[in-house]
């Protein structure tokens, strides 16, 4: 078949293809997966990170309470607080865990960072256990203090990332920023092995202070470029897609 001649004109756009919403895990924040295409991509590690108070963990529980309730169950992995804190904390914005842990839906577990040697075990057998469809592990920078190596630090997150592919999980690690701070991570090492970045703000405008959220990357999908606003509200986050936010860094 003969070449076609270049006639000069730019080649028109090709036309995105749709999503449909079972080639995405919904994460179930309202406003939020309108900012990636409908959802998190099967199979894949995001990274949410923010600085203190930015709802993290608030986050995280989202995913793991609206996942069990379409039939997903989760585990969730804390190095820091206590479980039993956590469930507290949700459960003032409507996410009770109790009866899907009792249902074998849910399970949280809190890991020493102390004995990092057998965390792959301790991820494997629990998700096995609960049959986990979702795992949240919070956060990675608690790990950080007792990984000093940030060589070896990676290696632990991408080996971790592995074994959750391997078991069939989408997964959302934790990590913070320090104030001021212009990497995306405490360490600087995590967004290296992540397959997307989600970045949560809570930066001073004026004379208060306001919440901003923008997807960073997200590998293999089209995601929203710029900033929004959301807020954290008796109803967990709330994330309004059609509004821009401006980030103002001190």
């Amino acid at each position: 078949m003969p070449a076609q001649k270049n006639s000069g004109k730019p080649l028109p756009k090709p036309e995105a293809k749709p999503v449909r919403s079972d080639e995405r895990v919904v994460v179930g924040i309202t406003g939020f997966d309108d900012l990636v295409m409908g959802g998190l991509l099967p199979g894949n590690l995001t990274l949410v990170t923010g600085t203190t108070g930015t709802g993290k963990t608030i986050f995280g529980t989202h995913f793991l309470y609206n996942g069990a309730l379409q039939g997903q169950n989760g585990v969730y992995v804390s190095f820091e607080e206590p479980p039993e804190n956590i469930k507290a904390n949700v459960k003032k914005f409507g996410m009770d865990f109790e009866p899907l842990e009792r249902a074998g839906k849910i399970a949280f577990t809190r890991y020493d960072p102390y004995h990092v040697e057998d965390i792959y075990e301790l991820i494997e057998t629990t998700v096995k256990k609960v049959g986990a469809k979702r795992v949240v592990i919070d956060s990675v920078a608690a790990l950080g203090l007792y990984v000093r190596d940030p060589a070896e630090l990676r290696r632990m997150i991408f080996n971790i990332a592995l074994l959750l592919r391997k078991l069939g999980c989408t997964a959302i690690i934790t990590t913070e920023m320090m104030p001021g701070q212009r990497s995306l991570s405490r360490f600087g090492v995590e967004e290296f092995v992540s397959d997307a970045i989600v970045v949560l703000y809570y930066t001073r405008a004026d004379s208060q202070f306001a919440r901003a959220i923008t997807v960073w990357k997200m590998r293999g999908s089209d995601h929203t470029n710029k900033v929004h606003p959301y807020r954290i509200t008796n109803e967990g986050i709330i994330v309004y897609p059609k509004e821009e936010a401006f980030v103002k860094f001190d």
